[in-house]
């Protein structure tokens, strides 16, 4: 059994996801859903019999996330033993609730194999409906399987469009392709060095050493090009 995407995942409430997910998702949780909101508390402080149940709760009551954090529990075995196919279950729920986050993991299942037959026409569904919400992670996704043909026709200047969508939200790999795209310029993109150098500028910022380097590279070259 293959649990390297989900566990990586983890719970949607968690820092780092939240950067992830969209602006519709980060509102999920709202003042009156007392369970969810005790649930992460839970989770979060380790108690993880407590968190599993509360979520559960929260997710029959129609909690978005306490349905996409619920099935993450079950398929990682948190707070209990592991139930692959409830979990599934859960999050089919969440992302059919149009929960960006579940729509994101639900493809990436697909597209990967996790638990399910390896399907990227079906993970490209999904990474479409998250991706066109503003979820920087499918938008990734998607533009991946556009430059590679995987799940959908290829199309670079289909991937170029999702990439620059990616690196506008943030995505540093995202950030370093649009950088590539716009220094060799074809597939509807306009070559541009200072706009390539601005993009690798910004995966440099985000710690990519190979973007640090690009951007050192274009700088001297529009150096050497300028008027003497």
């Amino acid at each position: 059994m293959k649990r390297g995407l989900l566990s990586t995942l983890s719970l949607a409430m968690t820092v780092a996801l939240l950067a992830g997910m969209s602006g519709a998702d980060a509102q999920t949780v709202k003042s009156s859903d007392i369970a969810t909101q005790n649930a992460v508390a839970d989770y979060n402080a380790g108690n993880m019999g407590a968190a599993r149940s509360e979520f559960l709760h929260a997710a029959q009551k129609g909690s978005r996330l306490a349905e996409f954090n619920y099935a993450m529990m079950l398929v990682n075995g948190e707070g209990g033993p592991v139930d692959v196919d409830e979990g599934k279950k859960w999050l089919r729920k969440a992302a059919d609730a149009n929960m960006t986050q579940a729509q994101y993991v639900y493809g990436k299942m697909f597209d990967d194999g996790d638990f399910v037959a390896r399907d990227p026409a079906e993970a490209h569904r999904w990474f479409l409906r998250a991706a066109s919400q503003g979820h920087v992670l499918a938008e990734l996704a998607l533009a991946n399987q556009f430059l590679d043909g995987r799940g959908t026709p290829r199309d670079n200047a289909q991937a170029f469009v999702w990439y620059k969508k990616a690196a506008e939200g943030g995505d540093m790999t995202a950030q370093y392709v649009a950088g590539s795209f716009y220094e060799r310029g074809g597939d509807g993109v306009v070559k541009n060095l200072n706009v390539a150098r601005a993009y690798y500028a910004a995966a440099a910022a985000q710690g990519d050493p190979a973007a640090k380097l690009k951007y050192q590279q274009l700088s001297a070259e529009l150096q050497r090009e300028k008027p003497q």
